[in-house]
C-alpha cells in the first residue's frame, strides 16, 4: 500500500511562501521522491470589517481591512520519510500548512 501526503500552504506573504514551496520542491527531487504540484489557487480577496468599538455597533466602523490569501498544494507519493521530514519544517510565521494522510491501494 502506498501513502499519499496532500500539503495544503496558504499564506498572505507570497515570497515566504514560494520559498518554502521552492525547498520542498528541491528536497523532493534531491529525495528522488514523486512529487504532484504545486498547484496553484487563484488568490483569495478577503475583507474584514473593523469596528470602532466592542459593542459591534455597525454604524461606527473603521475602513475594511483587506488582504489576499495565496495557496499552494502538493502531494507526496510514497516516501514516507521526506513526508515526514517535510511536515517537521520550521515554517515562518504567516505560512498556514495543512497536512493530510491518505492511503491508496495499488491495482493488482
Amino acid at each position: 500500500m502506498t501513502f499519499v501526503t496532500k500539503l495544503r500552504l496558504q499564506s498572505g506573504n507570497r515570497p515566504a511562501l514560494d520559498r518554502i514551496v521552492d525547498e520542498i520542491r528541491s528536497t523532493a527531487e534531491r529525495k528522488g521522491a514523486e512529487l504532484r504540484g504545486p498547484h496553484s489557487a487563484p488568490p483569495e480577496r478577503l475583507s474584514v470589517p473593523q469596528y470602532k468599538s466592542t459593542a459591534g455597533d455597525e454604524h461606527r466602523q473603521f475602513r475594511s481591512w483587506d488582504y489576499t490569501v495565496y495557496t499552494r498544494e502538493m502531494e507526496i507519493v510514497g516516501h514516507n520519510e521526506l513526508a515526514r521530514q517535510v511536515t517537521a519544517l520550521d515554517f515562518p510565521d504567516g505560512v498556514h500548512v495543512e497536512a493530510e494522510l491518505e492511503q491508496v491501494e495499488q491495482m493488482a
